[in-house]
């Protein structure tokens, strides 16, 4: 199928499996179709099955937008108290459609639960309580991970999918891929055809090197040898080692989730010039969960990380944490980051990198040669270390749903062309009509109420430390709260949290210079013994 075609199904407010290959374009259609949604005024629940998605979508986890949480089952219980939340069901109400990308990673289970919810909250027995629903994914990557040692099943055995009266658009054009040998490997493992001309070509790449990558992004199959690799690459770097430790509070059992679904270490062990990788979604849009950089230096004992976009940012310890309604039961606070010099196939579902080193010599699930070959644009940015059959091998209920999702899609296609363009505009015209035209202003509204929130603590004369930890955020949060209610000129009367005068007109005098000068460069010269939060202070204070 065309990428036209299955946006012209998208528009006719059908639920859509999007699908297809690694680099057809799949996320080039969602973002496309919420465009015509947001310009149709159209509310839509934008989410992703993990953080690194949502941000190519500009969505949330799916987890995070319903309720669901770290939860894989919800009892009859669990679904009262979440749909009590009014936070939610005012999300979940207010959308027409409900977009969740990455979806192989959901498990059944989960995704059963998401169909509860969504029911529970809009109160229609509808599946998905009337929403429209658009999947998209591709089961040919790697599975849902299961919990407690027990087996997760693909969400195309859970109950939801069978009812949702789903159309497959399977998208079987290729953008991503610069080589004809690259894609031919990829859909020789999805087709079973793989053998010794797969081999031939692979051996090519067996050790390659590289004339212009410094540091290729090492993927291995095992936590083990990842973990080996990060602490060599570590030790061989000269310099002082810092070591930063999380903070928990809660009970034990909340604490073991939260640590094993953040993935930041309990100790993180930093030296300058150590490779490293975000391990969550900054509110500020400064990282995501997956960005890559390397660290350049430490300013008041936290590191600086000069990712490979070229962007300076300061790694302030974030927190994760465990809400019942409205109240935190558990949470956890860490610097961001881990080692990244090597990370797991599974992490690095969704990247898209322009040269890689891996060793599929252990790989022991059918579809991690497929997820690990397919990150890379171009057979000459591989280098292989070892490969063996598995590495090779797809799920083989995986290549049976493909045909049929395959054999559905083509007869969406032929449905399609035997509509006259009129038919479909009509019918395209009569969804917007029908969910279009609502109130879009939730999201602003949340923001506004946010920064709200802080104003009326601020008027109270409250300290940064105690709003942000009064509202489970960090003080560089708060003060970006400041900074956005003096744009709005809505700031309170904040001279209680006035710096030292000396600061500010220092501040000042840089700020005329350069009105638009980075917060990096003007620490540079105000200097390193004013902390980054104390010159954005400051600056607050400069007219």
């Amino acid at each position: 199928m065309k990428q036209s075609e299955a946006l012209d199904i998208l528009k006719m407010g059908k639920n859509v499996f999007l699908t297809g290959p690694a680099g057809s374009g799949k996320t080039y259609v969602l973002n496309q179709y919420i465009d015509y949604l947001k310009k149709n005024r159209v509310a839509i629940g934008i989410t992703a099955s993990t953080g690194i998605a949502a941000t190519h979508i500009g969505g949330v986890t799916i987890h995070s937008w319903c309720g669901l949480g770290i939860k894989t089952t919800l009892t009859e219980k669990d679904i009262k108290d979440i749909t009590k939340k009014s936070y939610l069901k005012k999300r979940v109400n207010a959308a027409q459609v409900l977009i969740i990308d990455e979806v192989s990673m959901l498990s059944a289970d989960q995704f059963d639960a998401i169909e509860a919810l969504c029911r529970s909250f809009r109160k229609k027995d509808e599946p998905f309580g009337g929403l429209q629903v658009v999947l998209s994914g591709d089961f040919f990557q790697l599975p849902p991970i299961s919990r407690n040692d027990e087996k997760a099943d693909f969400i195309y055995i859970s109950d939801a999918w069978k009812h949702m009266g789903l159309a497959v658009c399977y998208l079987d054009e290729q953008y991503r891929h610069e080589d004809a040998e690259l894609t031919t490997i990829l859909n020789d493992i999805r087709a079973d055809r793989t053998g010794e001309h797969t081999r031939v070509v692979l051996r090519t790449c067996y050790k390659r090197a590289f004339a212009d990558v410094h540091e290729p992004t090492k993927l291995y199959t095992h936590n083990a040898d990842v973990d080996r690799i990060n602490h060599e690459a570590l030790t061989k770097i000269e310099g002082k080692e810092r070591s930063f430790y999380m903070d928990t509070t809660g009970p034990q059992k909340l604490i073991e989730a939260l640590v094993k679904s953040c993935l930041a270490p309990e100790e993180l062990i930093l030296k300058q010039n150590a490779i490293v990788m975000f391990v969550k979604n900054n509110i500020e849009g400064k990282y995501v969960n997956g960005t890559l950089g390397r660290v350049i230096d430490f300013n008041d004992g936290l590191p600086v990380v000069e990712t490979y976009q070229g962007e300076e940012v300061i790694a302030f310890p974030e927190k994760w944490a465990i809400e019942e309604e409205g109240e935190v039961k558990a949470h956890i606070r860490q610097v961001p980051l881990r080692l990244a010099w090597a990370i797991t196939i599974h992490k690095s579902q969704g990247m898209s990198l322009d040269a890689a080193e891996m060793d599929l010599s252990k790989s022991f699930e059918p579809g991690m040669g497929y997820v690990a070959l397919s990150r890379v644009r171009s057979i000459t940015g591989l280098r292989l270390m070892g490969l063996n059959d598995v590495a090779l091998q797809a799920n083989e209920s995986v290549r049976k749903i493909d045909e049929e999702l395959q054999n559905i899609s083509h007869e969406a296609v032929e449905e399609l062309r035997a509509i006259p363009a009129r038919d479909v505009q009509k019918a395209q015209k009569y969804f917007i009509e029908r969910v279009g035209k609502t109130d879009t202003t939730d999201t602003k509204k949340e923001k506004k109420s946010t920064l709200d929130t802080t104003r009326e603590l601020l008027k109270k004369g409250k300290t940064l430390e105690y709003i942000a930890d009064k509202r489970s955020l960090t003080v560089e949060t708060i003060i970006k709260h400041l900074e956005k209610l003096k744009e709005r000129d809505s700031l309170p009367d904040i001279d209680y949290l006035k710096p030292e005068t000396k600061l500010i007109n220092i501040v000042s005098r840089q700020l005329k210079e350069d009105l638009d000068m980075k917060l990096s460069q003007l620490r540079a010269r105000v200097g390193r013994e004013h902390s980054y939060n104390d010159i954005r202070m400051a600056r607050l204070f400069v007219d």
